[in-house]
């Protein structure tokens, strides 16, 4: 079954169209700045080589048609025509407690969807541009929705609640979520099958590491805890969210530089972690260079992101009462030998050892444990894109 994957940001679009019976990727892509002057269309051939091109495009609609357009081009195309698409599966970042698993795109399902704004007020509506984009461009194909939040619907209340007035949590819905679980689930269960293990016994720590970042306890194939929570801003140092805060210390922010809501969700969000503390970029690469350079806030700013990770594996053995394997992914976790090396040195009181020849590999599934270790640790490219292939094959052939 060929299954387009949309996942559309507030102002771009990434796509995949996957072959769902044996996962291949059939062709892949981007659109970005949507809406501005210079929005532009980027795709990758079959033999690897990439191709861009500057097209104006408005809104999503546009964006969507002109993704549909290259598909089905005659020189650049890999199907004739839109009838190929036998379902189209979108990434939908937010599902409060309305979604624990992926479901079927219906007006009752957008409406739930959009009950969601509040607390997801980027993502979600551009999640739901990209879904009537293509109601509108391919009438009748089914479209199915796979939430980032499913997989952390397993936490107990325990995990997920705030210490906050529990009226809060009834009106608001205030709460922890998760994000990043399709590839927490994805990677959790993959490094199971690359080490050989039965995945509903192993109690596991998935790293997804890259300029957002969050770090899961996966327990007999379960989420039961996760380190960001109503939002994406809570956790782990990332590149430019600030992470775990004393709310204090935000309150009193406010007051001595007189901002409001918007003005402190922009200080947490957009100018702080990483980009924060070093001054420089939110980008691990300049940071690494920077550190070469001796500059000591750039080291600050390292020393902090190994930490939080550190400090979150610690924990989350201890909920789990141990763990058997620890899994890297993402951009940094799948890309940065030094941050594996950095982390897994510390690991030593829980017996992992490092094999650092193994260790030295770039985004490639492998084991970097070495053969005395009493932890498993791996390396799992994670692949978002396949799963949510997958979820819309099994839900559109239940139909």
């Amino acid at each position: 079954m060929k299954i387009l994957v949309l996942n559309c940001g507030s102002s771009s679009v990434k796509y995949k169209l996957i072959e769902s019976d044996n996962g291949d990727v059939l062709a892949e892509g981007g659109v970005e700045k949507i809406g501005l002057p210079d929005s532009f269309l980027k795709f990758k051939r079959p033999d690897g080589s990439k191709e861009t091109i500057t097209v104006s495009m408005p809104d999503h609609k546009e964006a969507v048609k002109n993704v549909l357009n290259i598909l089905t081009d005659p020189k650049e195309g890999v199907i004739k025509s839109y009838d190929e698409i036998q379902a189209v599966g979108h990434r939908v970042v937010h599902g409060m407690e309305k979604f624990n698993k992926s479901v079927l795109i219906t007006p009752e399902v957008i409406e739930k969807v959009k009950e969601c704004y509040p607390v997801a007020p980027l993502h979600n509506p551009a999640n739901i541009t990209g879904i009537e984009a293509v109601t509108e461009l391919i009438p009748g194909v089914p479209q199915v929705g796979v939430f980032d939040t499913a997989f952390h619907q397993t936490m107990l209340a325990k995990a997920f609640m705030y210490a906050l007035p529990y009226e809060d949590y009834e009106k608001f819905g205030i709460r922890r979520y998760g994000f990043h679980g399709t590839s927490h689930r994805y990677v959790s269960r993959r490094a199971c099958e690359f080490l050989g293990l039965p995945y509903e016994k192993q109690r596991i720590i998935t790293c997804h590491i890259g300029n957002g970042g969050s770090i899961t306890a996966v327990k007999d194939g379960i989420s039961v805890d996760t380190s960001m929570g109503l939002t994406p801003t809570e956790g782990l140092v990332m590149g430019t969210r600030v992470g775990d805060v004393d709310p204090g210390a935000l309150t009193y922010l406010m007051k001595c530089e007189g901002l409001d809501a918007d003005g402190l969700t922009n200080v947490i969000n957009k100018k702080s972690g990483v980009l924060g503390i070093s001054g420089i970029s939110s980008d691990m690469r300049d940071i690494e260079d920077a550190i070469a350079a001796g500059n000591e806030r750039a080291k600050l700013a390292m020393d902090m992101y190994e930490y939080r990770i550190l400090k979150y594996i610690g924990a989350y053995t201890a909920v789990l009462g141990g763990v058997d394997v620890i899994a890297f992914t993402a951009g940094v976790g799948e890309n940065s030998p030094e941050l594996r090396e950095a982390i897994c040195e510390q690991l030593s009181y829980l017996g992992v050892t490092l094999d650092k020849e193994a260790n030295r590999s770039r985004g490639k599934e492998v084991e970097i444990s070495g053969k005395d270790s009493k932890v498993k640790v791996v390396v799992i490219p994670t692949d978002e894109e396949l799963v949510i292939a997958q979820d819309t094959a099994m839900i559109v052939g239940k139909k």
